[in-house]
């Protein structure tokens, strides 16, 4: 195992400004972030760097040994830094963006040839999502679900509904009319006789549409598990079998034939999607810029 070089630019921060807070704000991340740096370091050397006391971060004996010792090289460091920063003609900046994958592939995948920074996705449960961007690893996501993390501030800017569909081979007319009439119980029994597919990393759409409009679990495990939504679509398209998707995902092959919007429930389930960031960054210039073009696509 080695050290960290965030590590020790952790470590200085906090020596110089006293608290981990005041670290944070430096640093731009968040302060459970820096706390997490600082831990892993005192765990690393096998020492207690600081004494923490109300106001101030007091650091012991081998906290000042440490810091003595990492000083110059961190200041080299932090001195080559701009120096080549400022002769990088071509420098861009670079930014970590959080989303799941058929997000990207509706809405950023098109535009990354024309965006004038470097960009970074990364795809994974909304949960994990939050605490990179706590900590600083990302520095947007895209998600339907909020965290409690106080450095975090989420914007509402978009809703997706999610809906039953049908590949355009499937046979529908026994269940719509089940729907139409209000035997709901029926339709769920006929539903899970029928060829289903689904993804292994997100099985929450079926859960909730199906708890919130037959008002039960669902017992059934679906025939087919494929890598993602996209993948269901285009499965299904000029196909038989059934899915529950988010709308905006499946709105182009819908329009086209390939597949039926079969139903939206009796009350829609609609989940809002917000944008999450830091409270404080280094790049809100880049990260509006995102948020434009993802806008522009719901």
């Amino acid at each position: 195992m080695k050290w960290n070089l965030e590590w020790l630019r952790t470590f200085k921060s906090i020596y110089e400004t006293g608290t981990l807070s005041a670290a944070a704000q430096e640093l731009f991340i968040s302060q459970p972030g820096v706390s997490l740096h600082l831990n892993s370091l005192e765990a690393f050397t096998g020492h207690k760097l600081f004494d923490r006391s109300a106001r101030k971060m007091v650091p012991t004996e081998k906290g000042k040994i440490l810091y003595n010792y990492v000083i110059e090289p961190l200041k080299k460091l932090e001195t080559g830094e701009q120096h080549f920063h400022k002769r990088a003609l071509d420098e861009r900046i670079t930014v970590s963006v959080g989303m799941c994958f058929e997000t990207f592939q509706y809405t950023l995948e098109e535009h990354i040839a024309q965006l004038p920074f470097n960009l970074i996705i990364k795809f994974g449960e909304y949960p994990q999502m939050q605490q990179d961007l706590d900590n600083g690893l990302l520095d947007l996501i895209i998600t339907p679900q909020k965290g409690n993390q106080q450095n975090l501030q989420y914007r509402p800017f978009s809703k997706e509904r999610i809906v039953l569909i049908a590949g355009n081979e499937t046979d529908t007319a026994e269940l719509e009319g089940l729907l139409g009439s209000g035997a709901i119980k029926s339709a769920a029994q006929l539903l899970k006789k029928q060829l289903w597919y689904s993804t292994a990393a997100d099985m929450d759409h079926l859960k909730n549409f199906w708890s919130t409009h037959f008002g039960e679990h669902p017992d059934f495990s679906p025939n087919y598990i494929v890598p993602n939504i996209s993948s269901i679509i285009r499965c299904l398209s000029n196909n038989k079998g059934f899915s529950i998707v988010p709308d905006f995902l499946c709105a182009e092959a819908i329009a086209t034939g390939k597949i039926k919007l079969v139903w939206e429930g009796i009350s829609p389930v609609e989940n809002i999607l917000y944008f999450g960031t830091r409270k404080k960054t280094m790049y809100q210039e880049e990260i509006k810029q995102l948020e434009v073009l993802l806008q522009e696509k719901w």
